[in-house]
């Protein structure tokens, strides 16, 4: 017997029973209310610094950035790296020659000559990151075989770590800092409480003397010449009536100034300039538009009467003043709107372009920082799936609202994503669509893109679409029947593989595309699927599934993993719920659905729950799974499917009632749902070292789809209708 994960007294059904949309309305409200949709973070990025390999490693080769560096110096690299929570983290490491790596002061790892003479040799480094700051430094020293080397996150799709600028003078600038060569090795290292006042550091944070006697805009962009750059910021009035207000200075060319996208004055020549702006209460924008000439651009304001000042316009880390830049644009180009240019790409006639700050090669870089809101990955393809379908169900707004908030964050930015890629080496934001190579890349998350599309516009969404949908078509890897499979990408996993879970990345987005379109080739598609992947995953004495199918080895794995069943026969039910009454394989498939639900119902636990391994009564119950048995029941019967619907029925019943009891407490917060796996032919990994988190975004969505059929069910059976 296993153990329970809550005290019968703490879960929701002391609360609620197994009312449905109560227990809907709370695992919701608690997933939003700490999920709150905060923006991405903006940070200051020096161009001229370290920069990121497209595995998002950072890239430390000091004999390029000091090509006169000798054997036996020493460069430096310091960063810092914030953490909610005492954790370790594994990080790869590539050694270029000798180093030295420190975590808070301590050496956490130190180059063998194996890392000196293979650049190649991947070491995992295990770094224990304390609650707070962490300062690492590197101490790199120079051989002939070279000097440097990279670090990088352990998974970079699932944790695309970026560290900060660990000196208060950068405070909130992404990336590592790092030293002049150094002849002699440092008596104490910089850490918390450091500045950069004794040594120099690079990349350059201030102009040099010739650079700041030229107007901002100059030294940012050049010349301009037949172009033309805007800078912008925000005049706060505390006046609470209207008020004059002049705005005087000089100009190093022609300039335009607007006022809340109101043209105010446009100065044609270089000289002293006044404006004369009457300002209500509040913030306005302020964009001056600057022209370039006879090798003369920008501008200087003079200081600002009482009572109004210059804000920010947005909050960027790492600025040093209240103005952002873009540009160039070619002169006839219009002024972007400024209010909703941080949020996708700068579109102009010359390619794309994004803000910049009054520092040397300093730009202004979105990265995604919070724990959920605006990442795009396939687990949150499914919570907000379920968040989606329960805010329809229960005409709550709100929640539509959020979903879509969440969604639209991701699509607006696709493209950003693609060029900071290019720029930098790695982008900041949407980091496993901008490194598009696998079906959990996009077809998850894509799949509930597009069912949100059907009712609300989501800028960006079909050029998304677009991508994936060639992704499954043209690029993912298939076997000669067309089989949606996995090459080995990784020296530990050699073998190709084909996995269960990969019919959940794949079906759900060809039958949206399908219903997007109208394509057939796409609904043919997601058919083939599953008459190919049960050749190699069935196991007919069981009427299950193997996880995964090795062709190394040339067998499956004989483990029935909960959630990989799961993924197969839910995504088996949104096939059949849009696959047309005459397609030539429906009978067949609807064969195959009633197979499996024969055999999981036989493996339904005393509880109601089905276990992580659903043939090994010892180990745990396992949420995520049970919801998904439950939701393909209750289509089953729903839809007509099952013709012997009482045994379901009661299974389903029994399912939601166990789950009110064992799996969700009071407060929303769900337990039991495993973690992500990898695969293996031990039954003991799955049963013991894929243990389960709490409220894991594997299974929230799920949890919240499986209410919803039972719910539905409800309604129809009261209904009378089967």
């Amino acid at each position: 017997m296993t153990e329970r994960y809550i005290d019968i007294n703490e879960s929701i059904f002391t609360k609620c029973g197994d009312r449905v949309s109560e227990i809907l309305a709370t695992v919701s409200d608690r997933y939003v209310g700490n999920n709150p949709p905060h923006p991405m973070a903006y940070r200051a990025f020096c161009a001229n610094g370290i920069r990121k390999n497209h595995d998002y490693s950072y890239d430390f080769n000091f004999v390029k950035r000091f090509p006169e560096l000798q054997n036996g110096q020493i460069v430096y690299a310091w960063s810092q790296y914030w953490s909610d929570v005492d954790t370790p983290l594994n990080f790869i490491l590539h050694c270029y020659g000798p180093l030295i790596l420190f975590a808070n002061g301590q050496p956490i790892y130190k180059a063998n000559i194996a890392d000196e003479l293979n650049p190649k040799r991947r070491t995992v480094v295990t770094i224990p990151m304390h609650k707070g700051w962490n300062h690492l430094v590197f101490q790199f020293t120079k051989t002939e075989a070279g000097s440097g080397g990279s670090l990088g996150p352990g998974s970079y799709k699932s944790n695309p770590v970026h560290f900060l600028a660990p000196s208060p003078e950068r405070f909130g600038h992404e990336g590592w800092i790092y030293s002049a060569p150094q002849d002699h090795v440092w008596s104490e290292l910089p850490g918390e409480g450091s500045t950069e006042a004794d040594r120099v550091w690079y990349p350059e944070l201030v102009w040099n003397d010739d650079e700041k006697a030229r107007t901002s805009v100059a030294r940012i962009f050049g010349e301009l010449n037949g172009r033309y750059a805007i800078a912008w910021t925000k005049l706060r009035s505390f006046s609470p009536k209207l008020r004059n207000v002049e705005l005087s200075g000089y100009a190093e060319g022609s300039i335009a100034i607007y006022v809340d996208g109101e043209l105010q004055t446009r100065i044609d020549q270089a000289g002293a300039f006044r404006a004369n702006l009457q300002l209500a209460y509040g913030e306005h924008n302020l964009v001056i538009q600057c022209f370039g000439a006879n090798g003369s651009v920008g501008f200087r304001l003079d200081p600002l009467s009482v009572g109004v000042q210059l804000v920010e316009p947005y909050p960027v880390h790492g600025a040093k003043d209240a103005w952002l830049y873009l540009g160039p644009f070619l002169a006839g180009e219009s002024i972007p709107d400024v209010e909703n240019s941080l949020l996708a790409l700068v579109e102009t006639q010359e390619g794309g372009t994004f803000w910049r700050l009054d520092q040397p090669n300093t730009w202004v870089r979105p990265f995604t920082e919070n724990a959920l809101f605006g990442k795009w990955n396939y687990p949150l393809g499914v919570t907000l799936y379920g968040m989606l379908q329960t805010g329809k169900l229960l005409g709550r707004d709100d929640l539509l609202q959020y979903v879509y908030k969440h969604i639209e964050t991701c699509t607006r930015l696709y493209t950003y994503a693609n060029w900071d890629k290019a720029q930098y080496g790695a982008s900041g934001v949407l980091n496993t669509l901008a490194t598009l190579d696998s079906l959990d890349d996009c077809g998850s998350f894509g799949a509930t893109m597009l069912l949100a599309l059907q009712n609300h516009p989501l800028q960006g969404a079909e050029r998304i679409a677009d991508v994936i949908a060639d992704y499954i078509s043209n690029r993912q890897d298939r076997l000669p029947d067309g089989s949606l499979y996995r090459k080995p990408k990784h020296v530990d996993f050699p073998n190709a593989t084909l996995w269960c879970d990969d019919l959940y990345m794949s079906v759900p987005y060809l039958c949206r595309s399908y219903q997007q379109t109208g394509e057939i080739s796409y609904l043919e598609d997601a058919a083939n699927q599953f008459i190919q992947f049960k050749k190699k995953l069935y196991i007919p004495e069981l009427q299950i599934m193997s996880h995964v199918y090795d062709f190394g080895i040339d067998k499956p794995t004989k483990i029935a993993w909960g959630r990989g069943n799961g993924w197969v026969i839910f995504s088996l039910s949104e096939l059949l719920a849009v696959l047309p009454e005459s397609h030539e394989q429906r009978g067949e498939l609807l064969q195959f659905f009633n197979e499996l639900s024969e055999g999981y119902l036989r493996l339904q636990g005393g509880n109601g729950l089905w276990h992580q391994v659903l043939t090994e009564p010892t180990s745990y119950e396992e949420t995520s799974c049970t919801s998904m048995f439950l939701y393909a029941y209750a289509r089953g019967v729903r839809y007509g499917w099952i013709t012997d619907t009482e045994k379901y029925i009661a299974a389903i019943h029994k399912g939601w009632n166990g789950m009110a009891r064992i799996s969700i407490d009071k407060f929303g917060n769900v337990y039991g749902v495993c973690r992500g796996s990898g695969y293996s032919y031990s039954v003991g990994y799955y049963k013991d070292d894929l243990s389960w988190l709490l409220n894991d975004t594997h299974g929230i969505g799920i949890v919240l789809l499986a209410g919803i059929e039972v719910l539905q069910l409800e309604r129809h059976l009261v209904a009378g209708k089967v």
